[in-house]
């Protein structure tokens, strides 16, 4: 994702105060076309589902889900309803999951997990290895000074075995490592790189192959649009298949905007991903409507929708879900999943003491437009 101001601050939800394929070809030929599609009123879609759609294809759509949403009446049925995969929000992070040293807390993993067998759900495990959420006594040794290669390597091993054994035989797939590469192109360096070396991502996929073998393995960024990026991305998951270590895909978060990345950027970037052999997945679709701006900046530009979307923003929103999928549809043989992250509007992390609308459904759980888009891509036959 961009640089974002403290307004866009890239931090994964909390406590409300990062598979599916497709076989169709977009219906959404011209302009008109999708106008008339977004023209459907929202009861007449209200008996729809993505997962019927979806299933009919032998398909599958995901949401992130939080244990406030499973707990939550209305938030679970909408989840369980219209989706057939789950990526725990926070639940299964590092910080949740071992907060202290052999101190493991499967409290809110294991009630995502439950949800999602009662509902014949699938869970994508998300995350083990990131620079993010961790807690800082996994990258501290004695004396104060930062643990060195063996002690990381031992906790890093004992972590995944841990988390990935508690959840072996119930989870499809796991985010091994989450955002190791920067803009350029080059590995991060996070304290696993600067503590372990650039082996640091190898060794994480040894440990969760050991784990679990037959769990589908993933690794999973943001800006793979950019040239960069994308390269450094493909050259990590290259250095992976070279060592014959198992990795089933690249997550492609998918964090967008109304207007970047450009479609062509992203049609390219699928293919150049699929390129690996590998598959490829949008893991944390949302599509951002508030602007980038700085520190200070007049609340009236900062948050331009505190009193409700406009229309024509709706449209323009609905319009952009269409292109992204007929992108995602053009490419079924590549894509194997999409999964928004969150449910609705009211449950986005973009929000951030803004009004965001970057979801499926608004405030009230109901299908917006860009629900509709979405439909009609699915209704499509192919």
């Amino acid at each position: 994702m961009e640089q974002e101001s403290m307004w866009n601050r890239r931090v994964r939800p909390r406590v409300r105060t990062r598979r599916w394929k497709v076989a169709a070809t977009v219906g959404v030929a011209a302009t008109a076309a999708v106008t008339v599609a977004l023209a459907v009123a929202a009861p007449a879609q209200a008996a729809t589902t993505l997962r019927s759609l979806a299933e009919a294809k032998s398909r599958y759509f995901g949401t992130a889900l939080t244990v406030g949403d499973v707990t939550n009446g209305t938030e679970s049925n909408l989840a369980a309803t219209q989706f057939d995969m789950v990526t725990p929000g926070n639940e299964m992070k590092w910080d949740t999951t071992e907060p202290s040293r052999g101190n493991f807390n499967f409290g809110p993993g294991d009630q995502i997990v439950s949800f999602a067998q009662a509902h014949t759900m699938r869970v994508r495990g998300h995350n083990l290895v990131w620079h993010s959420q961790t807690g800082a006594w996994v990258f501290q040794g004695s004396e104060g000074k930062p643990a060195d290669r063996e002690t990381l390597l031992a906790r890093m091993r004992d972590h995944i075995r841990t988390v990935v054994g508690r959840y072996k035989g119930k989870i499809h797939g796991w985010d091994v490592v989450n955002e190791a590469i920067d803009e350029d192109g080059s590995l991060r360096k996070s304290p696993w790189q600067v503590g372990i070396g650039d082996d640091y991502v190898a060794k994480a996929f040894e440990f969760a192959r050991e784990a679990d073998p037959d769990a589908e393995l993933y690794y999973n960024d943001f800006n793979l649009e950019k040239p960069a990026k994308r390269a450094g991305v493909i050259k990590l998951v290259q250095d992976l298949q070279a060592r014959k270590l198992r990795i089933d895909g690249i997550g492609n978060q998918a964090h967008w905007r109304l207007d970047t990345p450009a479609i062509d950027e992203i049609d390219k970037a699928l293919v150049e991903l699929h390129a690996t052999g590998l598959k490829v997945m949008f893991t944390e679709l949302d599509i951002n409507l508030l602007p980038n701006t700085p520190r200070g900046a007049d609340p009236s530009a900062a948050n331009p929708y505190a009193n409700g979307l406009p229309d024509e923003v709706q449209q323009q929103l609905a319009r952009r879900y269409a292109d992204v999928f007929r992108v995602f549809l053009k490419h079924r043989d590549a894509v194997t999943r999409v999964t928004f992250w969150g449910l609705s509007d009211a449950d986005s992390w973009l929000n951030r003491g803004r009004m965001n609308y970057p979801l499926l459904w608004d405030r009230q759980r109901r299908p917006k437009p860009a629900f509709d888009a979405v439909v009609q891509a699915l209704r499509t036959p192919g």
